[in-house]
C-alpha cells in the first residue's frame, strides 16, 4: 500500500506551497544520490519524494489526489514514481530546485560565455580634503582594466571571419554525462567553456575577445560628500564580453584626516588655548577654519571645556548648502612660572578679595608631589 503524500514530504494537509517546496527540497538533499552512492534504499525514498512533490505542487493534481486518494485520483505511482522512468527524469523535471543545492545537477542548460553580456562594476577609491568637501571640486582619475578588443569587437575572430558553435557542447560551454542515476555537469573540453571555436583569431587580443585599457576620467566631486559616498559613472567600468555594454566605476569617497579639525557631521570641532587671563578677562582671538583665519569672540569668564561656536563656519551637506558649524573646545592654558611683576600683581588682587593662597616662598603656581 502506498504511503499518503503528505506523510511522505512531512506536512499537514493543509500545508502552504511554499511549505511543500521546503520539505522536498529538505528531502531531495538528504536521499540525493550523490550523496547516497549505491544505496538503493536511499535511491527509492528520492523517488518517493519526487512522486510526492509532483502530485502536491500542482493544484489541480492536489485537488483531485485529496478528493479521490491514489487510486481513484489517478496516481499509481511505480518504481519511477509519477511517471518519471528514473533519476535524470526527476533532475528533468524539478531542475530550479537541484540547480539551488547540487551544483546545478539538472538545472537548465544554460548559454555559454559566447552571449554578448556586461562587463563587471569596478570601484575607485577617492581621496579628498576636507576644503574638497566644502566647496566641491573635480579630480582626475587613471586606473587599467580589461576591456573589449576594439578590432574585433570582442568576438575573438579576425575580420572578415566569426565564431562557430562548439559542436561537442552545442554552444552551452558545457557538456553533460549520466553516470547511473546521477547526471554530471564539467566544462567542455573541445571549447574550455566558450560554447564556441575561433578558427582564425583576432591578432590583437589572439582570441581572448579582451584587451587592456587604460583609463583617464574627471569625477566631479560635490560639496558636502561623506566618507563611503560613491559616485556611480555608468559604463565607466570594465568592458563587455562579447559586444555587450560596459560596466560602471563606483567612486568611494575617502576624507583625509585633517590635523586641524574634526568632522563630526556637518559641524568641524578643534580645540581653541586660551591664557587664563583671556578666559578671565575674555578676548578676541584669530582662529583658523577652512576659509583662513577669522576672529572669534571668547566670552569673559569662560571655563575649561566650554564648547564656543562660530555659526555657518562648518560643511554644507549633499542636501542643502546650508553650512554646519565649527564648534571650538577651550582649553585654559596656566603657565608654569610666573614673572615677577605679574606674581606681585596677582597677590594684590588676592588680598583686595580676601582669598587665602600659598605664601610667596613655593610661588603661585607649582606641581603637587605624586
Amino acid at each position: 500500500m502506498q504511503k499518503d503524500y503528505y506523510d511522505v514530504l512531512g506536512v499537514q494537509k493543509g500545508a502552504d506551497a511554499g511549505s511543500i517546496k521546503k520539505a522536498y527540497r529538505q528531502l531531495a538533499m538528504k536521499y540525493h544520490p550523490d550523496k547516497n552512492p549505491g544505496n538503493k534504499e536511499a535511491e527509492d525514498k528520492f523517488k518517493e519524494a519526487a512522486e510526492a512533490y509532483e502530485v502536491l505542487s500542482n493544484p489541480d493534481k492536489r485537488a483531485r489526489y485529496d478528493r479521490f486518494g491514489h487510486s481513484m485520483g489517478g496516481f499509481q505511482g511505480g518504481p519511477g514514481g509519477a511517471g518519471f522512468q528514473d533519476v535524470g527524469d526527476i533532475f528533468e523535471a524539478f531542475g530550479d530546485i537541484f540547480g539551488d543545492f547540487f551544483g546545478g545537477a539538472g538545472r537548465s542548460r544554460g548559454r555559454g560565455r559566447n552571449q554578448p553580456r556586461k562587463g563587471s562594476d569596478l570601484r575607485y577609491f577617492l581621496d579628498v580634503e576636507l576644503e574638497d568637501v566644502l566647496k566641491g571640486a573635480t579630480k582626475e582619475i587613471e586606473f587599467d582594466c580589461d576591456d573589449s578588443c576594439n578590432t574585433c569587437n570582442g568576438s575573438g575572430a579576425e575580420k572578415g571571419s566569426s565564431p562557430t558553435i562548439c559542436s561537442a557542447c552545442g554552444g552551452s560551454g558545457q557538456v553533460v554525462r549520466q553516470q547511473g542515476f546521477f547526471q554530471m555537469a564539467s566544462t567542455c573540453p573541445t571549447c574550455r567553456g566558450e560554447g564556441q571555436i575561433i578558427k582564425d583569431p583576432c591578432k590583437t587580443c589572439h582570441g581572448s575577445g579582451r584587451t587592456k585599457a587604460h583609463r583617464k576620467l574627471s569625477v566631479t566631486v560635490p560639496a558636502g560628500v561623506d566618507n563611503g559616498n560613491q559616485l556611480r559613472l555608468s559604463g565607466k567600468g570594465e568592458g563587455g564580453y562579447r559586444g555587450g555594454p560596459s560596466g560602471d566605476l563606483f567612486v568611494e569617497i575617502r576624507i583625509k584626516p585633517d590635523r586641524r579639525f574634526l568632522r563630526k557631521g556637518q559641524n568641524l570641532v578643534s580645540p581653541l588655548k586660551v591664557s587664563y587671563l583671556q578666559a578671565l578677562l575674555g578676548a578676541e582671538i584669530n582662529v583658523e577654519t577652512l576659509e583662513g583665519l577669522k576672529e572669534l569672540k571668547v566670552p569673559q569668564g569662560v571655563k575649561e571645556g566650554t564648547v564656543v561656536r562660530m555659526e555657518g563656519m562648518g560643511l554644507p551637506s549633499v542636501r542643502s548648502s546650508r553650512r554646519g558649524d565649527q564648534l571650538f573646545e577651550v582649553e585654559v592654558v596656566y603657565p608654569k612660572k610666573l614673572a615677577k611683576k605679574e606674581e606681585e600683581l596677582l597677590r594684590e588682587i588676592a588680598q583686595l578679595k580676601s582669598e587665602n593662597v600659598s605664601d610667596s616662598s613655593r610661588g603661585l603656581f607649582f606641581s603637587r608631589k605624586k
